[in-house]
């Protein structure tokens, strides 16, 4: 199943590339071509939650690892987390999107490669955080006033902050990071070499040419739905079904549907609420990365104690 998984995942990477390229070139030709924000959480709830859909699922199998019955447990944990996130960024906002950045660059690194490295080392694990944090740096290095204006309608308002990113910039920390991306992508194509894991490669270039010629949101929002989650939920569906992946897919989203509903509903709600005190297009920033942050976080933990328990 893992060469399986392998093969769809390269001719994904393909295509993900080649198509990515044709839109920036047609966004640069056609500089004029806007894409709303409002388009962009639409793809990410319908696309890109949906990867995580099928976490009670997941929980259901790490509760029989407790030897726990209650499914409710679940549940209220997995809300009480997203809860518990969603304050602690209302409180303390700088540090939360810091451990946010750190967490999802580990979480797009290994979910993004896992399936070529047969590896649970500590340094494949870092290897994993640097190549991810790619999709960090590359919206500050080509776009840095436009990433901190986005930072700045997350309600981070620390002065220290700012003071830090601005030091990043102007002492090349950024250029430094990416230096160490693109160290940790060329260790993971060499570790255990084969050739498929050239895939690695066409990811790195991808996001590079996202985040240079279209806005971070969007460039984001293009990598998170066609890139990190479709690969994901090829993964589940094959899980699934690994003898049909049409038919793995067709299960995946039945199953998916509930929750991706659930929690369109929610955000949409959460967007009424907050148009009436911000402008739609800070509105849909603030739930669309908050909410994600949210979301990341019991999925993160999930799939940590589940991987863990079942080893």
């Amino acid at each position: 199943m893992n060469n399986k998984i392998k093969k769809i995942n390269l001719n994904h990477s393909f295509i993900f590339f080649f198509v990515v390229n044709f839109f920036c070139v047609l966004s640069f030709k056609y500089s004029n071509l806007d894409i709303s924000s409002i388009l962009c959480l639409l793809l990410i709830l319908i696309i890109g939650v949906s990867h995580g859909s099928l976490d009670h699922i997941k929980g259901k199998k790490l509760l029989e690892l407790f030897n726990i019955k209650s499914n409710y447990i679940f549940y209220i944990t997995y809300i009480l987390v997203s809860t518990a996130v969603i304050i602690t960024w209302i409180l303390l906002p700088s540090m939360t999107l810091i451990f946010f950045l750190i967490i999802a660059s580990y979480h797009f690194g290994k979910e993004d490669t896992q399936f070529l490295i047969n590896d649970r080392s500590y340094f494949t694990q870092m290897l994993y955080f640097f190549k991810g944090f790619l999709t960090i740096l590359a919206p500050l290095y080509f776009h840095f006033q436009e990433t901190i204006a986005i930072f700045k309608l997350l309600l981070i308002d620390n002065e220290m902050f700012y003071l830090s990113l601005n030091f990043i910039e102007t002492n090349k920390v950024i250029q430094i990071g990416i230096i160490c991306s693109t160290l940790s992508s060329i260790f993971l194509f060499i570790k255990n070499f084969e050739i498929k894991k050239f895939v690695i490669f066409l990811d790195y270039f991808s996001i590079l040419i996202l985040n240079y010629y279209l806005s971070p949101l969007l460039a984001f929002t293009v990598y998170f739905c066609f890139l990190h989650s479709i690969r994901h939920s090829i993964s589940l569906a094959i899980e699934l079904d690994p003898y049909s992946v049409v038919n793995g897919f067709k299960l995946f989203v039945k199953k998916a549907l509930p929750l991706t509903i659930l929690t369109g509903v929610f955000s949409f709600i959460a967007l009424y609420l907050l148009s009436n005190s911000y402008n739609l297009d800070s509105a849909i920033l603030k739930i669309i990365f908050i909410g994600l942050a949210s979301l990341t976080f019991p999925h993160i933990l999930l799939e940590y104690f589940l991987e863990k328990n079942e080893k």
